[in-house]
C-alpha cells in the first residue's frame, strides 16, 4: 500500500499546477460508475495536495432529484463533473461544462448480479441470456446509462421486451446490487464497478460479448468554475497512468489518453 500510494504521489506532484494552488476546494460531482476509483483517488489527491475535494453523487442522466444534470440545472457548484461521455456532451451544448475540457477516463460493462447464494443464471451467450430473462421472477435496472440500454435497447433487439418488462424494476437513486441484496429482486443489471462493493450479492458474469454496452465515462470542468486550474489538475490525476491500477482493480478499464491541455476560457465580450 505505501509503495502504491508513493507511485501516486509521484504522479501528483509531477504537475506544478497542483502545487501552486493547494488548499483549493474543489466541487466534484460523480455518476455512480466512477464512484469506486473516485473514493479511493480523491482522498489520495487531497493528502498530497492539500486541496480538499467536497463531493456529490448521482446518474448521468434522467430525472431524479439527484441526477448530475439536475444538480447543475438547480445551480449546485461543480468544478469538475464525470458521467458518462454521452451525457457529458450534452452538458457541454447546454452551457454546463466548459468546452474543450472533456476528457475520457474509463470504460465500463454492465453485468448481472443475484442475491448472495442464490442460483447463477446460465448467461454465457446470447440465446442463454435470453433466456434467462424471460424465466426471472423480477428483474432490477438503474436509472443510468446501463439502465438506459437495458430497458430501451437490449429487450427490444431480443424480440422480448412485451414479455419480460412489465417484470422489471428502475432502481432511482440507489445501487441496483442493495435491492437484490435485499431479496427484493431477483437478479439486477449495473456496472460492474457499481456492483463490486455492494456486500450481499454475487455476480454472475458481464452481458454476453455480442450484446454488451461499453460505456465511457468522462471529465469535464463545470462552466461557472471558480478553479479551472486546480479541476484541470484533478482531471489529469484520473486520466493518468498512476491512476490505472486503482481503476482496474474496481471493475474498470482505463482509457490511456492523456489529458488536453486546459482550453483557453469562453471570449468574454469587450466594454467601453
Amino acid at each position: 500500500m505505501l509503495r502504491r500510494q508513493f507511485v501516486f504521489a509521484t504522479g501528483l506532484l509531477a504537475a506544478p499546477s497542483l502545487v501552486r494552488a493547494a488548499g483549493t476546494t474543489l466541487h466534484v460531482m460523480t455518476s455512480g460508475a466512477f464512484t469506486a476509483p473516485y473514493r479511493i483517488l480523491g482522498p489520495l489527491f487531497e493528502s498530497v495536495t492539500g486541496h480538499k475535494l467536497e463531493s456529490a453523487y448521482g446518474a448521468s442522466m434522467g430525472n431524479a432529484p439527484d441526477a448530475i444534470p439536475q444538480r447543475l440545472a438547480r445551480g449546485e457548484p461543480a468544478d469538475v463533473v464525470i458521467l458518462a461521455r454521452d451525457a457529458l456532451d450534452a452538458l457541454v451544448r447546454a452551457g454546463q461544462v466548459r468546452p474543450g475540457s472533456e476528457v475520457d477516463l474509463v470504460e465500463s460493462r454492465i453485468a448481472m448480479a443475484v442475491r448472495a447464494g442464490a442460483a447463477h443464471p446460465r448467461i454465457g451467450t446470447v440465446e442463454e441470456f435470453r433466456q434467462a430473462m424471460l424465466n426471472a421472477q423480477s428483474i432490477g435496472y438503474s436509472a443510468s446509462a446501463s439502465g438506459v440500454y437495458f430497458a430501451t435497447a437490449l429487450l427490444q433487439r431480443l424480440g422480448i421486451a412485451d414479455q419480460v418488462l412489465p417484470k422489471t424494476r428502475r432502481v432511482v437513486s440507489e445501487r441496483v446490487g442493495s435491492v437484490v441484496a435485499r431479496g427484493e429482486l431477483e437478479i439486477g443489471f449495473q456496472q460492474v464497478s457499481e456492483l463490486l462493493p455492494i456486500p450481499g450479492i454475487e455476480i454472475v458474469g458481464p452481458l454476453p460479448a455480442p450484446i454488451q454496452r461499453v460505456t465511457t465515462f468522462s471529465a469535464g470542468i463545470g462552466a461557472r468554475s471558480e478553479q479551472p486550474q486546480s479541476a484541470h489538475a484533478l482531471i489529469q490525476f484520473f486520466a493518468s497512468a498512476a491512476a490505472h491500477e486503482v481503476i482496474r482493480r474496481t471493475g474498470l478499464d482505463p482509457v490511456s489518453v492523456p489529458a488536453p491541455a486546459l482550453p483557453a476560457p469562453p471570449a468574454m465580450a469587450r466594454t467601453n
